[in-house]
């Protein structure tokens, strides 16, 4: 019995040690992986090329192509028959309104069409205290949607900005909105700009 009660506490005695043997084992190991890990890592962001080409990689994911054409506020920025208008949706701070996603319809008046308007006009309309008036007339150029001069012929009116309507005739194969008539069209990365010959001049509410 005693030989016995000697065997079962000599093999209870080894399996504790080897128990204790595979709990250092594991705890070595994992010291090594993270001592590891940390290395790999370290030299990574230390290598400055590494992290540029991560960074420009992850960047690149993300940024969506949205500026690869001009906002239609860009394209009469960018136009010299534009610097009229521009003025104008500086004065009556509608700038935030032409570059958000749209999709927007603007027709943009040349500057020949502002210059044939009534004497003092434009002058007039760049005074503080008419400000109202001018963000109306400039919202009656605006229209929500992005339709080109052909797909226009299907319209009878159109709803504009300043929740109005305007008249769309078609005379001799041209497109008139307004009673302007579109002589180009640019198409822009949140719409497109139909440019006019006249300015369109909504009724007095």
């Amino acid at each position: 019995m005693i030989k016995i009660q000697q065997k079962v506490g000599y093999i209870i005695s080894m399996i504790i040690t080897i128990l204790i043997m595979i709990t250092i084992t594991i705890s070595i190991l994992s010291i090594y992986s993270c001592n590891n890990f940390s290395q790999k890592n370290k030299s990574v962001n230390s290598n400055p090329n590494i992290v540029n080409e991560i960074s420009k990689t992850k960047g690149q994911a993300f940024i969506k192509d949205d500026g690869s054409k001009p906002t239609v506020l860009h394209i009469a920025i960018n136009s010299k028959d534009h610097s009229t208008l521009v003025k104008l949706v500086q004065a009556a701070n509608l700038e935030n309104s032409l570059v958000n996603a749209g999709p927007l319809m603007v027709f943009g008046p040349t500057n020949r069409a502002f210059d044939v308007l009534p004497r003092g006009t434009i002058e007039n309309l760049l005074k503080p205290e008419n400000k109202q008036q001018l963000s109306n007339i400039l919202k009656y150029h605006v229209t929500p949607g992005n339709y080109s001069k052909k797909f226009l012929k299907k319209f009878k009116k159109l709803g504009q900005a300043n929740n109005q309507y305007v008249d769309v005739k078609v005379i001799d194969g041209e497109v008139y909105v307004g009673g302007a008539r579109i002589i180009a069209s640019v198409p822009a990365g949140n719409g497109i700009v139909h440019v006019v010959d006249n300015v369109l001049l909504p009724n007095q509410k």
